[in-house]
């Protein structure tokens, strides 16, 4: 039986060498990758953790340069004490309202927090009004720890700006004051503060849009930032710097049950009020020297003004008046002021109320069918103003004679006064909240009436106190 052969295959020569000696090459290359790689990642890790421009960003560079100017404020507030023999049914709203502004029953007291920011080498330092409203004492706290006192050089609450004066003599680290005209929405900006009581906090976002107009129950602000930039309670006075570190805003509220909707008060805005408070410890009322009043169905039948025209009738300027000389009439409809869109002449009052002497203002007004623009120089009101205006809208001639309120010498037939049954000898002792005691607390009261349809006020007459809402004219 034959034995089959069986095929081999044939080595070739060298084959198992080669392939060993691939391998080695092939080893030895990843052990060499492998050393290198860690070698350079190591090498590249240091020069990362050194790398300025991957950690020290412009906002590390921006907290750094104003870290240091921004201020933790406390401030000190006398409540009246509880009565503990008070009735416990509630009041009617009238009878709260008086007692709010009269109760004289004995002090206690509560602790509110706030922002702020050193704006000169005199320690002058800028904040929000409603964050010192009221204060019996006010401390300020530096980021490096220091604590002093500080007293209010002035403040004004239609534009919710204040400013402190800290009382050392010590050198204090401030910012100089940077521009809002050329802010660009989506632009990153960073916000510092102290909300809740955790001193500089740094928060970061965009500029969300600009020129934002927000109400108070009492009040409304134009020409507001919007950021979304978080912004907490504490915060409101603190400031609000752009990516090179330019202060360009003031924190000052946030919108309720919303997140990422914040406000700040533009930059330009709040130095001019500054310069008066620092110059005359108050913001003197401006005129344009017009009166003004809303646009109703019927005027605008008349007019024939197009739907789209909105603003405020002009029915008197007066003579050689800010107005006057830039060429505004009787009769012109103001639609546009200040680069804002006017819709009522309420709404024209407020912002004549954030407005500051000497302002330059661009005014836009309807005449003719066409839309025509002008500038006006806003001038401070004459005192002798104040009882011409009490005179023509309300019908009164107050005087004073040092007792809280001011007595009533006369009251013109036939005027909102007369009607509501105003005599003289009553004694006025408040306006739309305003406790009238003092004389600038009367020019205060008396200029909020511009723009209202009515007022409500106190009156005293005998050993009774009345609460009376008057018309105006």
């Amino acid at each position: 039986m034959k034995t089959r052969n069986r095929l081999k295959p044939r080595r070739r020569p060298f084959a198992g060498r080669s392939s060993r000696v691939l391998l080695g090459f092939v080893a030895r290359g990843l052990c060499l990758g492998l050393c290198f790689g860690l070698c350079f990642g190591l090498a590249t890790g240091n020069a990362l953790a050194s790398d300025p421009f991957l950690r020290r960003t412009p906002t590390v560079e921006a907290v750094k340069k104003v870290g240091p100017a921004v201020v933790s404020i406390t401030t000190e507030h006398l409540q009246q004490a509880q009565n503990p023999f008070a009735r416990s049914s509630p009041q009617p709203r009238s009878q709260q309202y008086f007692s709010e502004l009269f109760d004289q029953r004995a002090p206690r007291s509560s602790h509110d927090l706030g922002s702020g920011v050193i704006i000169s080498p005199e320690g002058h330092i800028l904040t929000n009004e409603h964050v010192i409203r009221r204060a019996h004492r006010i401390s300020i706290t530096l980021a490096d720890g220091r604590t002093f006192s500080a007293q209010i050089v002035g403040a004004d609450p239609s534009n919710d700006i204040a400013v402190l004066k800290a009382e050392t003599e010590e050198d204090l680290p401030w910012v100089d004051p940077g521009t809002s005209s050329d802010i660009m929405v989506g632009e990153p900006v960073i916000a510092i503060g102290n909300p809740f009581g955790f001193s500089n906090t740094v928060t970061t976002g965009v500029i969300s849009a600009v020129n934002r107009s927000i109400r108070t129950e009492q009040l409304a602000f134009h020409g507001f930032l919007q950021t979304d930039a978080s912004i907490n309670p504490g915060n409101s006075g603190g400031p609000l710097v752009n990516a090179e570190g330019s202060l360009i805003g003031i924190n000052t509220a946030i919108y309720q049950g919303a997140e990422g909707i914040g406000f700040a008060i533009p930059i330009d805005a709040a130095q001019r009020v500054v310069a008066e408070l620092i110059e005359h410890g108050e913001v003197h009322p401006v005129t344009l020297g017009i009166e003004f009043q809303d646009l109703d169905p019927a005027l605008r039948e008349v007019m024939d003004l197009p739907s789209s025209i909105t603003g405020s009738l002009i029915n008197r300027v007066r003579p050689g008046g800010p107005a006057d000389i830039a060429g505004i009439r009787r009769g012109d409809v103001l639609t546009r002021l200040d680069g804002r869109s006017i819709q009522s002449a309420r709404q024209l009052f407020e912002v004549l109320e954030t407005t500051t002497p000497e302002q330059r203002m661009t005014v836009g007004y309807w005449r003719d069918e066409k839309l025509s623009t002008a500038e006006v120089v806003a001038k401070e009101i004459p005192e002798n103003v104040v009882a011409e205006l009490a005179s023509r809208r309300m019908g009164l001639s107050l005087e004073s004679d040092g007792e809280i309120g001011f007595k009533i010498s006369s009251v013109r037939q036939q005027s909102p006064a007369s009607l509501t049954g105003l005599q003289r000898g009553d004694r006025l002792l408040a306006v739309n909240g305003v406790v009238l005691n003092s004389e600038d607390s009367l020019r205060r009261a008396i200029l909020g009436l511009r723009g209202r349809e009515r007022a409500l006020i106190v009156v005293q007459r005998g050993r009774g106190r009345y609460h009376l809402m008057i018309p105006l004219r």
